[in-house]
């Protein structure tokens, strides 16, 4: 049961699903969210356990505090759908 606490608040794991089902049916929006991912990857990925290329913590708490003002914010869906879409045109 939700708590008045944590009602609408968004987690990574919720982003992702809802970013993933958007995907699924925009084959575009797809291409320009792995755009982003593979922006967003650490440097040497593929030497570093567990070898994905996903960004690090540091930086994307650092990301979040620069674009919302707190390090633990998570982005709400249409912001990176918008982000994706302006990365896609450049």
């Amino acid at each position: 049961m939700a708590t008045r606490d944590n009602v609408g608040v968004m987690t990574w794991l919720r982003l992702t699903l809802q970013l993933t089902t958007r995907a699924a049916f925009n084959p575009a929006l797809a291409a320009d969210l792995l755009r982003v991912a593979w922006r967003f990857r650490t440097r040497a990925w593929y030497r570093r356990f567990p070898f994905l290329p996903i960004p690090s913590r540091k930086y994307v708490r650092w990301r979040m505090h620069t674009a919302y003002g707190q390090y633990d914010v998570v982005p709400p869906v249409e912001d990176v759908v918008r982000y994706a879409r302006w990365v896609g045109r450049g």
